[in-house]
């Protein structure tokens, strides 16, 4: 596995294997670059840029939606770490930006740990500048794959970084619904989660087709099979299952808008296309 760490402010970098520019593939559209495009970031190729305007011309409200999802990301992580949880494991973080996960658990605790994880080089290039830590908390990158679970677990980055004999929250936002069915998402969720001591927390978000007509989920699902991952979206009952077994906090499985709004929810909240909850480990 190649891995580069970016430790951020008050901390030294360690490097094992710098990413090449090859192994950017900028020709080919990445989801994490794309949603880079749909927040408004300048971290992306042309061709993440043409793909994300072919997703937007089948759905236009992928960028609104990808907000609402950054805005759920937020109060979930503020409310974990007001409830003590000082550290986090961020799968499939994407291009950290202004708001991200070290960035609220430290307003509310500069002690916090945070560690990234992401398949995109692109996060590593750009982590350096764009996450210097705000209080005297760690926050590490690692260039790892959401389908080795076992690997990030085992990382020396992580294990140096977490302490598992505590609780750890773990984030998997937007990420999950681009792994089909046959690389066992619900396996992976639980593997991990098996390695979090009790007090643990789950913050996840998914996409779903539940509120678009199938011709729009087709031309959108379309646009994603040209890039390095597919985009699965599941119902509300299927994302409640990666729950299974946790103390799931209100309000549930909602649209992610609806998650403990901090003011009204807009007309249409309700069926915006990305689920999020929030649950604790006994």
């Amino acid at each position: 596995m190649k891995a580069e760490v970016v430790v951020g402010e008050q901390n030294s970098v360690r490097q094992q294997e710098v990413a090449s520019s090859a192994d950017l593939r900028p020709e080919i559209p990445h989801p994490a670059r794309m949603y880079d495009y749909y927040l408004g970031g300048k971290d992306n190729f042309p061709a993440d840029r043409e793909a994300a305007e072919r997703a937007l011309a089948a759905n236009p409200e992928f960028r609104s939606t990808a907000r609402a999802n950054r805005g759920f990301l937020q109060r979930a992580v503020r409310h974990v770490a007001q409830q003590g949880v000082d550290q986090f494991l961020d799968i499939g973080t994407g291009i950290p930006t202004v708001g991200n996960t070290h960035e609220i658990a430290q307003q509310v605790d500069p002690q916090a740990r945070v560690v990234y994880v992401d398949n995109d080089p692109i996060v590593l290039t750009h982590a350096r500048a764009l996450m210097a830590g705000m209080g005297r908390g760690r926050t590490d990158v690692l260039q790892a794959d959401l389908r080795d679970p076992a690997g990030i677990l085992a990382a020396t980055q992580v294990r140096e970084l977490l302490d598992f004999d505590r609780p750890v929250a773990l984030v998997l936002a937007a990420v999950l619904h681009f792994l089909p069915e046959e690389e066992k998402p619900y396996r992976i969720v639980a593997e991990l989660l098996a390695a979090l001591a009790p007090g643990s927390y789950l913050v996840l978000s998914h996409g779903t087709a539940d509120f678009i007509p199938p011709e729009v989920r087709d031309r959108v699902t379309g646009v994603y099979t040209k890039a390095t991952a597919p985009l699965v979206g599941r119902s509300r009952a299927e994302v409640r299952q990666f729950f299974d077994g946790l103390e799931l906090l209100e309000p549930g499985v909602v649209t992610v808008p609806l998650w403990r709004p901090e003011a009204e929810p807009a007309q249409g909240a309700d069926r915006v296309s990305m689920y999020g909850g929030v649950a604790r480990k006994g």
